[in-house]
């Protein structure tokens, strides 16, 4: 069996004040269409846990010490020629540093 990958799933956590910004960010890049429908995503609230080094600009937390937040993780389906461009959106907008990002392939129904 062969599998042509069309979709992805991008995942990012995100400070809760910039979940919107994020989103439409993404969403106005192309990411999150099933269907007849746009601007589809689901977020989740979660714990992210980091340690800037002494050469990190951190948007929160502070070099050197164990910092603990409050985030939503944000997903979003997104097709594959658009990934390059929804990322790039993507942290234009998001306040880390260095974003967490996963992006995930997908298979489809007709896949089987």
């Amino acid at each position: 069996m062969q599998f042509e990958i069309k979709k992805v799933k991008i995942f990012v956590t995100v400070p809760a004040e910039f979940l919107e910004v994020v989103r439409n960010a993404m969403c106005g890049a192309g990411a999150g269409n099933i269907g007849e429908y746009s601007y589809c995503s689901t977020s989740v609230k979660s714990v992210g846990s980091f340690v800037p080094n002494e050469k990190a600009n951190p948007f929160l937390g502070t070099r050197n010490k164990l910092e603990i937040v409050e985030e939503e993780k944000l997903e979003v389906i997104c097709n594959v020629e658009d990934v390059k461009r929804v990322v790039a959106e993507l942290r234009k907008v998001h306040p880390y540093e260095e974003p967490a990002i996963d992006i995930v392939p997908l298979l489809s129904e007709s896949d089987f």
